[in-house]
Order: C-alpha cells, then sequence, then structure tokens
C-alpha cells in the first residue's frame, strides 16, 4: 500500500539532510583575508613592487565568493512557496574551500563515472582491471627536489614535459614488466596536480592514478587486459633513479639545469629569480619554509613539534627515492572497490586550505595544524598573518594551466579511450555505444554534474526539495544588480528583525506563590 503523498515527502525529507547557506564571513580564514589583504598589498606597494592580475582577481573573487550582497539565486518551492537565497561563488582554484570542494566531489565523479574503467570490456579476456594509485597515505607520489618546485611553478611548460617523462617511464616498466614491447601493450593513467603540502608551503608534486596493469593486443585483433603485481621496493628504488635520470638530462639540454660531480644547480633562465618580481620572492619563501614579510624575513617558519613516532613505517616498502625524488606506491583499489576509488579521487583533488585546522593564538599570530605530522613531530606551523597571507598567495596557479592530465588509453586522442572507459567518450567507433543506450542523447552523457547533484552525492542533501514540505523547488530569477540586492536584503532585513520581536514573550510579573496562602 503506498504512502499519501505528504508522507512521501516527509520520508523523502528525513532521508538526506537540510541545506544550510554557507556563511563564508563567519569562517576565520575569510576574516584573515578581509583584514589583512589590503595591508599585504599596501605593504608590498610601499616597495614598489606588485602582484600580478590573476592574483589579486583570485582574492578579490574570493571576498565575494557566498556573500548575497554581490549575486544571488532565487529558488522557490512550487508547493509551500517556501522561498531561499543562493549566493554565487567564485569559482577559483587556488585556496578557496568552498570551490576546493565543489571541485573535489566534480573530479572524483567525473574520474569514477567517466573515465576509471569497471573492468575489461566485454570484447576483452575474462577478468578484472584493477587501478592502482600512485601514492601513499601521506599527502604526496611522485615528489620533486625543492628547486624543481620552483622551476615548475614560474615555468608551467616545463611541468607538463617532466609530467610526460615520468609518465613514459612508469608505462614502460609496466610494459616490459608484462612482457610486452610498447607497440604491443596499452596502459593508462590520470595525473592530479597537487601544489600544496600539509604546512600550507608550495610542494608541486603528481597525484597518478595508474591502470595496474596493461591492454594487450592479441593474435585475432581483440584485445584482453593484464594485470600485474604490485611494484616491489626495488623495483621502485631503480624507477625512481630512471625519472631522475631522465629529467635532469632534458633540463640539460634545455639550458635549464647545471650538474656538476656532486650538485645540481638551476641555471639564471630555471631560477628566474628578479628582486623586481614579488611573486618569485614569495614562491620561493613558500617552498623552503621560510618566513616572507616582516622584521623575521628569511628565518624558518615557527613550528610546533612532539615527540617523533618511533614505529616503523608501513609503507617504507612501498617507497623509492633517488637524488631529491620518491615516488610512492601504497594504495590500490580493485574493480569492484567503487567506492574506494571515489574517496582515493576526492583525497588527491581536495583543496588545499582545511579551515578545520586553521586557528589563531592568543597573540594573534595564525596556527595550522598538519593532517599528518611530519618525521621530526612537526604538528603545527605558526604565521604571523601578513606572512600567512603570502602562503596563499603562492598557492594561486597561473591561469590557463591544466591541473588534471589524462595519460595512455585515457587521453583524449587515443584511440582506445572509446574502448575501455565507462562514458565511451573519444575518438573511435561509436554505434555499438549508441545502440546500447538509445534513451541517452550525447548532450547528457556529456554533461557534469549539477551543484544539486553534488551536494546530495557528497553530504546526501537534496537542495532540489523543500526542507518544509518536501515538494520540488525551482529557481525562479538571477539576481545581479546592485540596486534590487540591496533593496530585497533589507526588505529581508526588517522583517527578520519584525518576526523576531513579535516572538518575545510578554513581560509579567512572576507568579505570586505563598504570599496569601
Amino acid at each position: 500500500m503506498g504512502l499519501p503523498s505528504h508522507n512521501v515527502h516527509l520520508a523523502k525529507k528525513n532521508s538526506t539532510g537540510v541545506y544550510v547557506r554557507h556563511r563564508p564571513e563567519t569562517t576565520l580564514l575569510y576574516q584573515i583575508v578581509r583584514e589583512y589583504w589590503p595591508e599585504f598589498q599596501a605593504e608590498l606597494a610601499s616597495h614598489g613592487k606588485y602582484l600580478p592580475a590573476y592574483v589579486t582577481k583570485e582574492f578579490d573573487e574570493y571576498l565575494k565568493c557566498g556573500r548575497l550582497e554581490h549575486g544571488f539565486l532565487r529558488v522557490r518551492c512550487e508547493s509551500c512557496h517556501d522561498e531561499k537565497l543562493v549566493a554565487f561563488s567564485c569559482k577559483r582554484r587556488g585556496f578557496c574551500p568552498s570551490c576546493g570542494a565543489r571541485r573535489m566531489a566534480d573530479s572524483a565523479a567525473l574520474l569514477v563515472d567517466e573515465i576509471l574503467p569497471y573492468q575489461p570490456m566485454h570484447q576483452l579476456s575474462p577478468g578484472m582491471a584493477s587501478i592502482r594509485a600512485m601514492q601513499e597515505q601521506l599527502p604526496r607520489v611522485l615528489s620533486v627536489p625543492f628547486p624543481l618546485r620552483f622551476l615548475f611553478a614560474s615555468h608551467p611548460q616545463v611541468m607538463t614535459r617532466v609530467l610526460g617523462i615520468v609518465y613514459r617511464a612508469i608505462a614502460t616498466h609496466l610494459t616490459h614488466k608484462a612482457g610486452f614491447t610498447k607497440p604491443m601493450a596499452q596502459t593508462g593513467a590520470v595525473t592530479l596536480i597537487q601544489r600544496f603540502g600539509g604546512a600550507l608551503n608550495l610542494n608541486i608534486h603528481f597525484h597518478m592514478l595508474f591502470l595496474d596493469g596493461v591492454y594487450a593486443d592479441k593474435k585475432h585483433g581483440a584485445s584482453g587486459f593484464r594485470w600485474l603485481k604490485a611494484p616491489t621496493s626495488d623495483e621502485l628504488t631503480q624507477l625512481t633513479h630512471t625519472i631522475a635520470h631522465r629529467a635532469a638530462r632534458y633540463l640539460e639540454r634545455q639550458g635549464l639545469l647545471v650538474r656538476d660531480a656532486g650538485n645540481s644547480y638551476l641555471t639564471a633562465e630555471g631560477a628566474d629569480t628578479d628582486n623586481e618580481v614579488p611573486i618569485n620572492h614569495l614562491l620561493g619563501s613558500s617552498i623552503t619554509y621560510r618566513i616572507a614579510m616582516g622584521p623575521q624575513q628569511g628565518r624558518k617558519v615557527f613550528t610546533l613539534q612532539t615527540l617523533p613516532d618511533c614505529g616503523n613505517d608501513p609503507f617504507v616498502a612501498t617507497v623509492g627515492k633517488a637524488a631529491g625524488f620518491s615516488l610512492h606506491a601504497g594504495v590500490a583499489a580493485r574493480a569492484n572497490e567503487r567506492d574506494k576509488l571515489e574517496r582515493l579521487c576526492r583525497y588527491i583533488a581536495r583543496p588545499a586550505v582545511s579551515t578545520q585546522r586553521l586557528s589563531m593564538t592568543r597573540n594573534g599570530q595564525v596556527r595550522y595544524e598538519l593532517k599528518t605530522p611530519y618525521a621530526n613531530g612537526t604538528t603545527h606551523v605558526i604565521f604571523e598573518p601578513l606572512d600567512f597571507v603570502s602562503r596563499l598567495v603562492a598557492l594561486v596557479p597561473k591561469p590557463r594551466v591544466h591541473l588534471t592530465r589524462f595519460h595512455g588509453v585515457f587521453a583524449p586522442n587515443s584511440k582506445y579511450r572509446t574502448m575501455v572507459t565507462p562514458a565511451k567518450r573519444g575518438k573511435g567507433i561509436r554505434g555499438k555505444t549508441a545502440r546500447q543506450q538509445p534513451d541517452q542523447t550525447p548532450a547528457e552523457r556529456h554533461a557534469s554534474m549539477t551543484w544539486a547533484q553534488r551536494l546530495k552525492r557528497i553530504f546526501n542533501i537534496d537542495i532540489t526539495s523543500c526542507s518544509e514540505c518536501g515538494s520540488d523547488v525551482r529557481i525562479i530569477a538571477s539576481i545581479e544588480d546592485p540596486s534590487v540586492i540591496s533593496k530585497i536584503l533589507t526588505h529581508l532585513d526588517e522583517r527578520e528583525a519584525t518576526v523576531g520581536t513579535a516572538r518575545l514573550p510578554q513581560c509579567r510579573a512572576p507568579p505570586a506563590t505563598g504570599l496569601f496562602d
């Protein structure tokens, strides 16, 4: 027997969370940026130095993100006419926690639903393909030496070429391990480039989701997936040596690196040390854990430490190190572990700043807690407010630099992408795919997740349903005119004040008890 309509709405309402508008002005991060960002700019201007336009725009847009006074959508319930205002977001890639969380959910959903395969396609040999994440629980995958971090931050095109070297070295290793040559087998990977470390330092490193095997061509034209065992410590060490050697050789050919018998140095073109460009100084200070501004400029950042953990590291066997490079391969997800894979994708696509670990000390300094203590026992880093803002500046990526890259069979121009990815998107024959999904248009297959779908998937919050009655809601207007925004917000403030006053209980004397008994 079916439930009445109002009970259905009630059940729907209780099964999900209630949407509450994010108020960035109440967060400590927003308050620090709002108060000290103008002072930071004035300090640079007093020395005749100015930041690039893309950095200034990042901060200005962040201060408008989630604020109703800068524009919003009106969302109304079709049944009870309950109305909510949804503020616009900045959609920036630097340090905004809200937009970073949205991008994290969107990236993870895209990878799991459309890119990373569940198992070999039906035309392949039986079996299940696994996906191994070239990463550990610590926020590192392929880490590079300090000089290369600065080089990658200031020259993104060089980072792209080095990333190609890294992928080809790992792909060749997997192909040879499976007993094939390059023309006989193909593999694939997805790289998410992270720019931050656990202490809000600029630490450019690569998180690479690699297929745990190769797709090999058979004699009759079919192809099959060949699963491979996890790499050993010796294999990782040898692979790291190969990556370090090839990357250094490429940088030498480009005139960006000079090596002698014992050390390697960036050339003047690679270092790009121009004291008149303040962004270079801020990048270098962030990479080397140095204070960038104030009377303590040039000194190490103040840290809080505890006794280091003396226990055995369970990931030692899954780490290769050579010449400042380190390669981790400690987490794997099987084909049927899609939930685990999505959690892994969210982890490697997470925002740079965690507001839950941010606090202020009694003397007005900014304290940031590390997610995982360092090997020396460091648990917190302490910044002066202006130096904290300089750390945020260093985390802002240059425009038109993609932070997600696809390699091998997952590359957009790969002829194998249509055959191995769940979305069937890419070059190749699509007739069979179209016959399998006649009810889904190409636009529907290609459409990204909506904001409401992200909330539902990640936080179990259904914004498309009214929190009061459970009926459907819809957008009725987009308000961007400052005069209209001011009128609506003023009206809401007045109404809230009137309602708040009306709800106050009437004043009366306490009950007289015992006086005339």
